[in-house]
Parts: structure tokens; C-alpha cells; sequence
């Protein structure tokens, strides 16, 4: 496994979640993408490492980064909180359901981008979201999907949520 790519889009409203997401190995290039959000930090844009508790990082190790700047104590404790714990866990019960074998949990590491609207106000739904999103970007990301085929056969058939056409 070198890289693997998933997407999901989860809910409604300021707590939409819009989850983009990498997985492969750790001597791979989402190793080395991995290693890059750790090291390199800026203001507003913080990588942080998904965490199911305190001293309790998820395997495949995931890091989240920041697809909006963060520009509030509110944001970061959102980020750092319903959102930080709802990635993990979905990480986590994606091993604990057999998706990702224990054996290639060590060997993995996830990329793990998370969207938190500024004007976000009900953690309950910012964790329920992100959960169900980064569960079905793992999924749709194992699997190889959507197919060539399916994107060709729906591209003029869909229409984008935040797009004029």
C-alpha cells in the first residue's frame, strides 16, 4: 500500500464536516506528509495528532490538519476537542471492525484533513459528523472508491452542494 485517498461530506448546517483523507505507509509519501504537518506548524493552521483520550493516539497514527485557519479559542477547542475525538474513534473502530487489520495499523499513518466552520456551535454534532465522515473516508478509501467508472457514469448527472452549475 502506498496511498490511498478518501473523501466525505457528513451533515448540515455550521457543523457540516468535510473530511479529506490519506492513508499509507509510513515509509511512504503519506509517511513523509505525515512527518511535514507535525514539523511544520504556522499560526491559525496547527496540526494536531488525533487522540481517542489524553495519551491515547488511534493507529494507523492520524494527523489532522486545520482546512480552515483557526482563528478563535472557540475553534481550536472545537478542533481540539468533539473534532480531535471523533477522528480518533473513527479510526479506531475502523480497526476494532476489521476494516484496517492490527497488523497494518502499525504500519499505516492517515493524513487527515477537518473542516470546522467558524461559526460552529453544537459539539455534539461537530463529533457525530466528523465520526461518520472520517468512517466513510476510510471506507470509500480502502476500497478504491468512487470507480473511474462511477465518476464518469455521475459527473454530469451531480451537482456540487456549493456550486452555481
Amino acid at each position: 500500500m502506498s496511498m490511498f485517498i478518501g473523501e466525505s461530506l457528513v451533515g448540515d448546517g455550521n457543523e457540516i464536516a468535510h473530511i479529506d483523507l490519506l492513508i499509507g505507509s509510513k515509509d511512504g509519501p503519506v509517511g513523509v506528509a505525515f512527518a511535514n504537518a507535525i514539523a511544520t506548524q504556522s499560526a491559525g493552521h496547527n496540526s494536531l495528532l488525533a487522540v481517542v483520550a489524553p495519551n491515547l493516539i488511534c493507529k494507523p497514527a492520524t494527523v489532522m490538519i486545520t482546512k480552515v485557519t483557526i482563528k478563535g479559542l472557540k475553534q481550536a477547542v472545537q478542533m481540539f476537542g468533539p473534532a480531535q475525538a471523533a477522528v480518533a474513534r473513527a479510526v479506531a473502530d475502523s480497526v476494532a471492525e476489521g476494516l484496517i487489520s492490527n497488523q497494518d495499523a502499525e504500519k499505516l499513518v492517515c493524513v487527515c484533513g477537518v473542516f470546522i466552520h467558524p461559526q460552529a456551535a453544537d459539539d455534539n454534532k461537530i463529533f457525530e459528523y466528523n465520526y461518520a465522515a472520517t468512517k466513510d473516508a476510510l471506507k470509500k478509501a480502502l476500497a478504491n472508491e468512487p470507480s473511474v467508472a462511477t465518476i464518469t457514469a455521475t459527473k454530469d448527472k451531480v451537482k456540487h452542494p456549493y456550486s452555481p452549475k
